[in-house]
């Protein structure tokens, strides 16, 4: 996948750091952005390039260790990243001072820099700060994506081949609420 799939301002640091694999949760570091900038009523990383936005990130996260190290696949920003002077990460009561001491413990755990400990949606529902607002019977949740195949290394005449196939097996669902005749 592309570094560019999402606004940068509100671009989870796995994406611009080439993980190779990348779940939901950059969603989730995308909504803690906003979060962020409701509170303040300012952007909380305006980055004007990659570099840029990850220094902002890392100015207020600090400089990532080792563990979040190795998960970098590209060589480049582990080099980058290590050039630079050790930062720690701001106390967030500081950064979003005034702020609900139960919101800032969201936005904690929403901005985790490792993808692999952030916060899940179903967990950030669950949440103190959010929970008078949380309603589990209306909260569907979908199975995980299986993306297993775009690790397959085939070649591109076997991909048109399951690509055919797939568009030939396709069923579409019909759903009453969606199009479909209403239910008497």
């Amino acid at each position: 996948m592309t570094g560019y799939v999402a606004t940068r301002w509100y671009r989870a640091p796995e994406i611009m750091l080439n993980w190779m694999h990348y779940n939901q949760t950059v969603d989730i570091w995308s909504v803690g952005c906003i979060m962020a900038e409701l509170l303040t009523g300012r952007t909380l990383f305006p980055g004007t390039d990659h570099i840029h936005q990850l220094n902002l990130i890392m100015e207020i996260l600090g400089t990532p260790n080792d563990e979040f190290m190795a998960k970098i696949s590209s060589e480049s920003a582990r080099h980058y990243i290590k050039s630079l002077p050790k930062t720690e990460k701001r106390n967030f009561s500081d950064v979003f001072r005034g702020a609900n001491p139960l919101a800032i413990d969201l936005l904690e755990k929403m901005l985790e820099l490792d993808a692999d400990k952030r916060i899940t949606a179903e967990q950030a529902l669950a949440h103190p700060y959010l929970e008078k607002y949380a309603d589990p019977s209306d909260e569907p949740t979908s199975s995980l994506y299986d993306q297993s195949f775009e690790d397959m290394d085939l070649p591109v005449e076997r991909w048109k081949e399951l690509v055919f196939k797939e568009v030939l097996n396709f069923v579409p669902q019909q759903h009453a609420h969606i199009g479909g005749e209403p239910q008497a």
